[in-house]
């Protein structure tokens, strides 16, 4: 499980220039430069191995993160995103934000070929239009809830025991069962050669068919039809 966030309290906070506004608007506008077209491929590379790891993700968006423009694809990546409303006691550090930019509707495609939006908003168009209609403006957490752009938002009263609630819950399930789980959920949508090799054929006979939890002595298909519990290694992945 992998938990994704912006500096620890007490570290240095982002300036202005960090908003990730002015950096998209150079990428997009040198988009035909070699080293530009380099710099947005190679990012493209990097979110889709995030798409296709066989690990939970999860984005913890706080004050001091830096989710805007291009590293919102990050937060969009994770499968589930908790957001912190409002200041945190004890931290002068202005409420977390997340920012989309002109990047987010198309510059880093998944597999499928829809962009992360496209494949969190399925099938509403209007939606991903209503979220498009905020572009570079700084969205606090009560409308990054209500655009659905993060799963959660809690205030600093229960921040604390939500997210140790769902670290909790997400551990206490088979990681194989969460791995294929997980592949359907990143890939939905249209069916590509990406799709079928690293949403479906890696996921469910690579990392769940071939493995001690599924083929092993005490695992599910040895033991299947025999009236024994398969025994599962929960610390995997």
């Amino acid at each position: 499980m992998l938990l994704l966030g912006g500096p620890r309290r007490g570290q240095r906070r982002c300036s202005p220039a960090c908003s990730g506004g002015a950096y998209d608007r150079l990428l997009d506008r040198l988009a035909t430069r070699w080293l530009v077209r380099e710099i947005r491929l190679l990012w493209k590379r990097v979110l889709k191995r995030l798409d296709v790891t066989s690990r939970s993700l999860i984005a913890l968006v706080e004050p001091g993160n830096s989710f805007a423009g291009t590293l919102v694809e990050i937060v969009l990546a994770c499968d589930r995103a908790y957001m912190l409303s409002g200041p945190r006691d004890g931290d002068d550090r202005a409420p977390a934000t997340m920012t989309l930019s002109e990047l987010s509707f198309g510059a880093y495609p998944m597999g499928n070929g829809l962009t992360r939006l496209e494949t969190r908003f399925l099938g509403e168009s209007d939606q991903v239009q209503h979220v498009y209609d905020h572009v570079d403006m700084a969205l606090d957490g009560s409308l990054c809830e209500r655009l659905g752009l993060v799963t959660f938002v809690f205030d600093d009263i229960d921040w604390g025991d939500e997210v140790r609630i769902a670290l909790e819950e997400r551990a206490s399930f088979s990681p194989d069962g969460l791995t294929g789980l997980k592949a359907n959920l990143r890939f939905a949508g249209p069916e590509t050669l990406e799709t079928k090799i690293f949403g479906r054929l890696s996921a469910w006979q690579n990392w769940i068919f071939q493995r001690p939890n599924a083929v092993g002595e005490t695992g599910a298909l040895r033991r299947y039809g025999s009236g024994r519990k398969p025994v599962f290694d929960r610390e995997r992945v």
